[in-house]
């Protein structure tokens, strides 16, 4: 489903392998929460999406684990800014800001944070509509 979504959307983008159950689950753990099923039904597909120019629009299993466990453990971001345990970063925009989704909620909505002001900001419902809004331009950051 996935694949053949953004397959369909405008510009430039390329999918990875799937990321295997092992990984999903390891990075469930390190995490401490479930992955967001349609994170997860995404990542069974492709194991980060790559836009022009190497943009991650979904960010490898890996990645995700690696990212997250930085913004909620470091010390200095903790000092910069407000607390990262209720966002689960997914992607990024290339200019520092990051997409997050909020897993605790139950809802779909994905979210843009600004590394500048450390604003929350809503951008799409869904992941779907995220990529397309970003790919079609409706998304600026």
């Amino acid at each position: 489903m996935w694949t053949e979504l953004i397959s369909v959307l405008p510009g430039e983008t390329s999918v990875e392998a799937a990321a295997s159950e092992a990984a999903i689950r390891a990075c469930q753990e390190q995490l401490g929460h479930p992955l967001p099923d349609e994170l997860a039904s995404l990542l069974r597909e492709s194991n980060g999406v790559q836009g022009e120019y190497g943009l991650g629009l979904i960010w490898s299993i890996e990645r995700i684990a690696a990212e997250n466990r930085t913004f909620r453990t470091d010390t200095d971001l903790a000092r910069l800014y407000m607390p990262f345990d209720a966002l689960l970063f997914f992607g990024d925009a290339g200019n520092g800001d990051q997409f997050a989704l909020v897993p605790h909620t139950g809802r779909t909505d994905v979210f843009a944070w600004d590394h500048e002001n450390d604003s929350r900001t809503w951008v799409a419902p869904s992941l779907a509509k995220y990529f397309d809004w970003w790919l079609t331009g409706r998304i600026t950051l």
